[in-house]
């Protein structure tokens, strides 16, 4: 058994990564860009239908809950453990309880997988 929620209505871009695909729960209205990977134990969650947006190549890490209505910003990472709470700038690594920004080096670098979006020709 996977155990993964991960409803129909959930808005998801191109190259969804599951690492390890267990255990997961993501609200429904939650908006998912391209290249995004989601690690084991995570939960994306809100209590006041006002969901998450996460950008494009974005890395959160196990363990990680993103709670209510935050935006992850493109190339980002979230550290193994953290809580979500406030908005994540772009190309940030964010970690800890409360997730506070760690640096800026290279964040989007476990980023696996990467899905080549399809260019519409003229």
């Amino acid at each position: 058994m996977r155990q993964i929620d991960l409803p129909v209505e959930t808005k998801i871009g191109y190259g969804l990564y599951l690492g390890h695909r267990r255990c997961m729960v993501v609200n429904g209205g939650t908006i998912i860009g391209n290249n995004v990977n989601l690690a084991q134990f995570l939960n994306i969650g809100t209590e006041h239908n006002t969901p998450a947006i996460i950008g494009d190549e974005v890395y959160v890490g196990p363990g990680v809950c993103i709670v209510e209505d935050v935006r992850i910003g493109s190339k980002s990472s979230i550290g193994a453990g953290s809580v979500v709470v406030k908005d994540i700038p772009a190309g940030s690594t964010c970690v800890g309880v409360p997730a506070k920004v760690l640096n800026y080096n290279e964040p989007a670098r476990y980023i696996k997988h990467r899905w080549e979006i399809p260019v519409k020709q003229a």
